[in-house]
């Protein structure tokens, strides 16, 4: 496959992505899978749920204390999720 067909290959799934509206669900994914990775094991240990919802990230947590302090590290957090992700797909983020 040439470097032309390979453009227009990438350009048709980027279609069918935006219009069957997946492509939030592939950046959520994307963002579970990194999860760990990002926050590191002992916070992600504390995670119940992610959901990504018109870039907003909600975090659902089972600890009040460790909410509490994500969210003094909230600005922190989006952008390491945005640098993980390789683009701006996370402008909020909710814990719960």
């Amino acid at each position: 496959m040439n470097v032309h067909n390979q453009k227009m290959l990438g350009e048709a799934i980027r279609e069918f992505l935006r219009t069957y509206k997946l492509e939030e669900k592939i950046t959520e994914t994307r963002i579970l899978s990194s999860w760990e990775k990002v926050v590191g094991p002992h916070i992600a240990r504390y995670t119940r749920k992610i959901s990504l919802k018109e870039q907003v990230l909600t975090v659902y947590l089972n600890s009040s204390v460790m909410r509490n302090e994500l969210s003094l590290a909230r600005e922190k957090i989006i952008g390491m999720i945005n640098k993980e992700a390789g683009a701006d797909v996370v402008k909020e983020v909710h814990f719960r």
